[in-house]
């Protein structure tokens, strides 16, 4: 039998367990249906277990649709206050289910764009949260990908970081930006802890194990990240949304003895246990 380990941080964040909690708990509260802008979390069956509890996912360009006294969920990625505003302003009856910790990034860029400072985002410029971040700065932020800067930057500048990025895209571009001479350079950390511990944990893990599995979204932007550092340390490594994914030529192989388990913040427990008990049967 192979032996399955699961890493000590894997799963459900806090961000996203609030959100699915609140928006479960909101139906029921107004018993209809309701709406959550864009998925609630990318995660393809958890978005199919809301849609059985009359939460469905809706796009921004759909709002029009809607009709005063609809409830809409802002999801835990954010939006832009512009966004928010013209939520309200149709008189849909807005649920703010935004992250806590990206709302503190959030008032951070709205505070310091204020103040005069450029703003320097670290993240993808297509992800949800990251649109939403910079919204807070009239969407005049500068987003480095990995790190890295096509132009020199001078006076007052804050860097914050998209809260699920890796910590060696962090340190990087402090690195290029402690290279210039600034006015006044304000950096803040802001990947979340959970990320930061899922990332080190899959990082030892990798290294101790014959194959990886990495459960979650295929668009999800944390479990892709766990996907790119477990492949570093094992070539033998696959992502999967869910148990049906799983290949049995993997399971019989007999040079595998040891596989290692990891999940992003939006896989609930049920789908990581249903990955486990799959791999326990053969």
């Amino acid at each position: 039998m192979k032996k399955i380990t699961l890493a000590e941080n894997a799963g459900f964040c806090f961000g996203v367990q609030r959100a699915v909690e609140e928006a479960i708990k909101i139906q029921k509260q107004y018993s209809k249906k309701i709406y959550t802008l864009g998925p609630l979390i990318h995660n393809n069956d958890v978005v199919k277990f809301l849609e059985e509890n009359n939460i469905y996912a809706i796009d921004i360009t759909d709002v029009d649709t809607l009709n005063e006294g609809d409830v809409i969920l802002i999801r835990s990625h954010g939006v832009s206050k512009k966004v928010f505003d013209y939520l309200t302003d149709k008189g849909l009856i807005v649920i703010n289910a935004t992250c806590p910790f990206v709302t503190n990034i959030q008032k951070k860029v709205n505070k310091f764009s204020n103040e005069g400072y450029k703003i320097v985002i670290l993240g993808d410029e297509n992800h949800p949260e990251v649109i939403g971040i910079n919204g807070w700065c009239n969407d005049s932020a500068i987003i480095t990908k990995d790190g890295s800067f096509n132009e020199k930057l001078s006076g007052k500048v804050c860097v914050v970081s998209q809260t699920t990025e890796k910590e060696e895209n962090w340190d990087k571009t402090i690195n290029n930006l402690s290279i210039n001479t600034y006015d006044d350079l304000k950096s803040f950390n802001t990947i979340c802890a959970a990320t930061e511990e899922r990332q080190k944990s899959v990082y030892e893990l990798s290294k101790k194990v014959d194959f990886m599995v990495v459960v979650g979204g295929k668009h999800s932007s944390n479990t892709t990240k766990l996907y790119e550092i477990a492949k570093k340390n094992c070539e033998n490594t696959i992502h999967i949304e869910n148990a049906k994914e799983i290949s049995k030529d993997i399971l019989k192989d007999k040079d595998i003895k040891t596989i290692g388990v990891t999940a992003g913040a939006s896989t609930p427990d049920w789908i990581i246990k249903e990955v486990i008990n799959i791999m326990e049967g053969f």
